[in-house]
């Protein structure tokens, strides 16, 4: 645990308590807070109230008399659509709001002095391939002898991690949520993967969903920032955050086109990755035979990641080595299984068009399972990759209408998870992939996209041993 520092004997008040909230909770105390929490959820509330948080019903009058700080868990509301009425109390009371993100950073710093070689903090923000890129990096510190700590978005609590041995590193997972609030953003590594439409109701618009992303950089300072260049807005922030052409501080990286020049780029084309510094080439890499990290958009992930360990002083080969090491991510492009020549493939976490896309461009031949809660915006986007579709097998309950939107495309309205694998079998020839990429939410007949997942692979296994 990270304790809490800065509000010894001071009453902090926490809103929400999910994982993050109740982390929060005892990482304060542990730094000698007085915690207080409230949650709409009698059942949270109960929770807490078992692991000895005090609850305190923040929606009352007079419930921030004697409060330091709000700390406020990812989920809720703290600008758009609107703030929470707990947020616009504490701001109508004077009290500064804040997140875990937040207190972690102003934190972690405490107890440097016992290292020569202090931990670093190492933050992945971006639209989609942010939790691949994360879980790479934390995998390959591993493979490369350094000791390393996954947490924020993906994996532990960031105040739950233990503190990282001599040289060792936190790799972080933030979302926009978490960077848009953080009073605190100061890591030695930042890394911008690429962005996309997405959460544009919580930050109204996308103005203010890349606002809150660039955070991260703007007032976090790394010491070196990771951008993906592929879009207008990371082009934007490198040129914002560059001196001038040859400042190594920058490591621009893509995957879709060539990268040259007096700086330092990271870039994959055709399956290979090439690492490009001072005017020259530094080191190549085959990424087409690394099989957790199938198509351009891990490839793009593959060269973040490359590109923080490189950062670390972490030579190629040793990087290579782990790249092939890597085993993939739940839900995430994961391959479940391979019977007669047909590969599965549980991509449930591809909620968005963007993310769907990349799936469908990662294989020549695919067996589509998609649908489900549609999000704004449609699905013209997906275009580019429906050449690739032999056919679609469309769930959900608005299935009928999103096979609608697919022009070219036999689809087939199966509706249920069940009826789409065993179509999708029965009809799959060698050398075709299943593949679930819903280009929607899982929330119409799930409570998340991992147990719409983990639904595709016990369809999958079923079917296999069945046939």
């Amino acid at each position: 645990m990270i304790p809490v520092q800065g509000f010894e004997h001071q009453a902090v008040a926490v809103l929400g308590l999910g994982r993050s909230g109740l982390s929060a909770a005892h990482a304060l105390r542990a730094g000698g807070a007085t915690p207080v929490g409230w949650d709409d959820n009698p059942r949270a509330r109960e929770r807490a109230l078992d692991e000895g948080i005090e609850i305190r019903d923040l929606t009352r009058a007079g419930a921030f008399d004697d409060v330091t700080c709000l700390v406020v868990s990812p989920g809720i509301p703290h600008l758009y659509p609107g703030p929470n009425p707990v947020v616009a109390a504490a701001w109508a009371a004077g009290v500064p709001v804040d997140n875990d993100i937040g207190l972690f950073f102003r934190s972690f710093a405490a107890g440097f002095d016992a290292y020569d070689s202090p931990p670093r903090v190492i933050a992945v923000t971006g639209s989609n391939g942010k939790s691949t890129t994360a879980a790479l990096i934390h995998h390959l510190l591993h493979e490369a002898g350094r000791d390393s700590e996954l947490a924020g978005n993906i994996g532990r609590g960031v105040l739950d991690i233990e503190m990282p041995g001599e040289g060792g590193a936190v790799v972080l997972e933030l979302s926009s949520y978490q960077t848009d609030l953080a009073r605190a953003l100061t890591p030695d590594i930042a890394v911008f993967t690429n962005l996309t439409p997405d959460h544009l109701d919580r930050h109204g618009g996308m103005g203010g969903y890349f606002a809150a992303k660039r955070r991260l950089f703007a007032e976090g300072g790394p010491d070196r920032a990771i951008i993906g260049v592929d879009e207008i807005e990371g082009q934007y922030l490198a040129n914002q955050i560059a001196m001038g052409p040859g400042d190594d501080r920058l490591i621009r990286v893509s995957a879709a086109r060539k990268l040259v020049g007096p700086g330092w780029q990271v870039y994959a084309r055709k399956g290979f990755l090439t690492e490009w510094r001072k005017g020259r080439q530094v080191a190549s890499i085959d990424l087409r035979g690394v099989a957790g990290l199938p198509g351009a958009h891990n490839h793009q992930n593959a060269c973040a990641a490359y590109a923080v360990l490189r950062a670390m002083g972490v030579a190629p080969k040793v990087i290579e080595q782990g790249l092939h090491s890597y085993p993939g991510l739940p839900h995430r492009s994961q391959r479940v299984a391979e019977a007669g020549g047909v590969a599965y493939v549980n991509d449930s976490k591809a909620t968005n068009v963007d993310s769907a896309l990349k799936a469908l461009l990662a294989f020549e031949r695919v067996r589509w399972i998609c649908g489900g809660l549609e999000k704004e915006g449609g699905l013209d986007g997906l275009a580019p990759g429906l050449g690739h579709v032999v056919k679609a097998y469309v769930i959900g309950r608005e299935a009928a209408g999103f096979a609608m939107q697919l022009p070219g495309v036999e689809a087939e309205v199966c509706t249920t998870m069940a009826q789409a694998v065993a179509a999708a079998m029965a009809e799959a020839e060698p050398g075709d992939v299943v593949l679930l990429a819903p280009a929607a939410a899982s929330f119409d007949q799930y409570d998340n996209f991992e147990q719409r997942g983990e639904d595709f692979i016990a369809c999958v296994m079923a079917g296999l041993r069945d046939g």
